[in-house]
């Protein structure tokens, strides 16, 4: 793979139990460690989520005050970064907040603006308006190092905040990263509906996440994005990464956390992947993945640091 050094060839690690594999770039001690970890210091499952829970708002200076809900606790803390329109309250969130106050580590999650409980208004939302809720987040909330957990487009916004704030953010978790997917999905149809989109200024994507069967997404906001593209050179990112996707993802191709996997600069990067996981990976197996993940990081972190 174009980009990974002789130092750094990709060892395949799959594991039967849990339906998954592991694409490991660079000398690090990977997921083989994490398979052999006590569980019990990661939840079985966690499906109680208490979903009314109080939350406050950051005020912030001419922009939009973001909605969030923060656990005060050890460090590295946990944020996490919600996909396209998703808000806080989402099975992933929830379930890492739990995770977070078994271990009694901080974690902060919010809603961008525009989406859920902050304020501001979609229709104006861009790609690069969200890029500052989450630098907000993590200016104005976060204390000490950050471990971030993007999901979908959260995922391509981590990797904003980690070149922006590289003394803060000291590790990266993607869940289906979608890293310049909508230019990408949108350079890929056909000219005649390019134009078409461009003249109404609505994009009509088909979609089952959405209850009218549609994601009607301005065209302006594809513009925006392409301002915010990073797969078209090196990522200037150093900290440990690892890029979760499942490999029945109809949104996000599973080969796109293998093009940002080639494109970081840091050589601590895994992809693991989920034979039978779709876009949302919020099943059971998923869930205990990702919070082993972040136990996973959280160790390596305190060994590097102690």
């Amino acid at each position: 793979m174009a980009g990974v050094g002789t130092a750094a060839v990709a060892a395949w690690v799959p594991c039967r139990s849990w339906g998954w594999a592991s694409v490991s770039f660079g000398p690090h001690r990977g997921l083989s460690a994490l398979l052999a970890r006590k569980p019990q210091r990661a939840p079985r499952w966690l499906p109680a989520f208490r979903q009314k829970t109080l939350f406050s708002f950051l005020n912030r200076p001419d922009l939009p005050k973001l909605a969030y809900k923060r656990l005060k606790g050890k460090s590295p803390g946990i944020i996490f970064i919600p996909g396209y329109r998703s808000n806080m309250n989402g099975t992933k969130a929830l379930a890492i907040e739990e995770f977070c106050k078994s271990l009694g580590h901080a974690y902060i999650r919010f809603d961008y603006s525009g989406v859920g409980s902050s304020d501001g208004n979609l229709q104006e939302s861009t790609v690069g308006k969200w890029r500052k809720d989450v630098l907000s987040i993590i200016d104005d909330l976060a204390v000490g190092p950050q471990i971030l957990v993007g999901a979908s487009l959260g995922g391509w916004l981590m990797l904003h905040a980690a070149i922006a704030r590289p003394e803060k953010v000291v590790a990266l978790i993607g869940v289906a990263t979608a890293a310049d997917n909508i230019v990408t999905q949108f350079n890929q149809l056909p000219v005649e509906l390019k134009k078409e989109v461009e003249m109404k200024g609505v994009w009509s994507m088909p979609s089952k996440y959405f209850e009218e069967g549609f994601d009607h997404m301005q065209y302006s906001f594809i513009k925006e994005a392409e301002h915010h593209c990073l797969l078209h050179s090196p990522i200037p990112v150093n900290c440990p990464i690892r890029l979760l996707h499942g490999m029945k993802d109809d949104i996000v191709p599973w080969h796109t956390s293998m093009q940002v996997a080639d494109r970081v600069v840091s050589t601590d990067v895994d992809v693991i992947l989920r034979k039978h996981s779709d876009h949302r990976m919020k099943e059971k197996a998923d869930i205990q993945l990702l919070v082993y993940t972040i136990d996973d990081l959280i160790d390596k972190l305190s060994t590097i640091v102690n």
